[in-house]
């Protein structure tokens, strides 16, 4: 049902030459009218008061390569998040994980081929998981900089190439603070700073939340009934600035744009009995699919997503289902770009 056949050449393998130089798609939920603009246009959508919410997550350098101790066996660990800070204890994927056990001691080198970093598996989670334990006696800081040092930009499969020096910065919004995401919020990868500042100097209002996006957003729904979807958790938090910012905006009808969709599932997340945004920190497994009435946001940007992807889905749910899937082959005739790297679509 949200299935579409994507020819493999408008998988964007890299970013636009400028960030906001990339296609916009404008979708009018009223009229079903639907527009192809630049995306710097966004500025021509919005008005003084009008309130945008950003995701300020930054993707950390994930994938790591080492080899296992004794044999010295080539393995990729995949770090998915930290679950014990001062442990530095880590729940990762291993490839190949049938090598790898409890106990196992696993070696990270630079390219001097000194040991930077070792860990010590301390448990099996799943098939291919397992928790590690970094074993680095050192400060925090010091810890941090080994990882940023050893580690390669997470892209995800679909873009066909070894990480590049570019891509430090380019899977990387410019308002990145918050370390904890295994994959950019891309919806925020199309704003640069000067189009920032025109929309800072317009009078829009930026409202930033944080929420870690996880090895979920990429998965396959393959399940008829949708409620029966579990979502994978991932860490949110909105705080009081953000609410205050965002609710002063919704009680003047100003427009509500949720920058992406992990945007909207951490406002969604957040909804008081009064149909507001409040201040909260935790958890959310939310999973938003059609119909479904949404509260904050009355308009979004987002990419072009992945066919039968919790993504697509919620985009279905807030543009609506026709609307959105013709969307999508118009974007194919088109020649969109599609994926992380690739072009945005603006639902109003």
């Amino acid at each position: 049902m949200f299935n579409f056949n994507l020819p493999k050449d408008l998988i964007a393998q890299y970013p636009a030459p400028e960030r906001d130089q990339s296609r916009l798609m404008v979708i009018d939920r009223k009229t079903g009218k639907i527009e192809h603009k630049i995306f710097k246009d966004v500025l021509g959508y919005f008005d003084d008061g009008d309130v945008m919410i950003f995701n300020n997550t930054k993707v950390f350098p994930a994938r790591l390569y080492g080899q296992k101790e004794k044999t010295g066996a080539k393995i990729e660990v995949f770090l998915l998040r930290e679950l014990n800070h001062d442990a530095r204890l880590w729940d990762v994927l291993v490839d190949p994980a049938r090598k790898i056990r409890v106990g196992n001691k696993l070696y990270f080198e630079d390219e001097n081929g000194n040991d930077a970093l070792v860990a010590e598996v301390v448990d099996n989670t799943t098939s291919r998981g397992r928790t590690i334990r970094f074993l680095f006696d050192g400060p925090e800081e010091d810890f941090q900089r080994e990882l940023q040092r050893l580690g390669n930009t997470p892209l995800p499969s679909y873009i066909e190439r070894e990480p590049e020096e570019l891509d430090r910065e380019r899977y990387q919004t410019i308002f990145a603070k918050e370390i904890g995401a295994v994959a950019a919020p891309t919806a925020g990868l199309h704003f640069s700073r000067e189009l920032m500042k025109r929309l800072e100097l317009k009078g829009i209002h930026f409202a930033e939340l944080t929420l870690h996006i996880g090895l979920g957003t990429f998965r396959t729904i393959d399940v008829e009934d949708l409620s029966k979807h579990k979502m994978e958790a991932e860490y949110f938090r909105i705080g009081p600035q953000a609410a205050e910012t965002v609710n002063k905006g919704l009680q003047e009808n100003k427009k509500i744009c949720a920058i992406g969709t992990t945007v909207m599932r951490a406002i969604e997340t957040g909804v008081s009995a009064e149909h507001l945004l409040k201040p909260v920190e935790g958890w959310t497994n939310k999973f938003i699919y059609p119909p479904f009435d949404f509260s904050i946001a009355n308009s979004m940007v987002t990419n072009f997503h992945l066919p039968k992807s919790s993504l697509l889905i919620m985009v279905a749910a807030f543009g609506g289902f026709e609307l959105v899937m013709d969307a999508y082959h118009e974007a194919i005739k088109e020649k969109y770009r599609f994926f992380s790297y690739g072009d945005a679509m603006m639902i109003l």
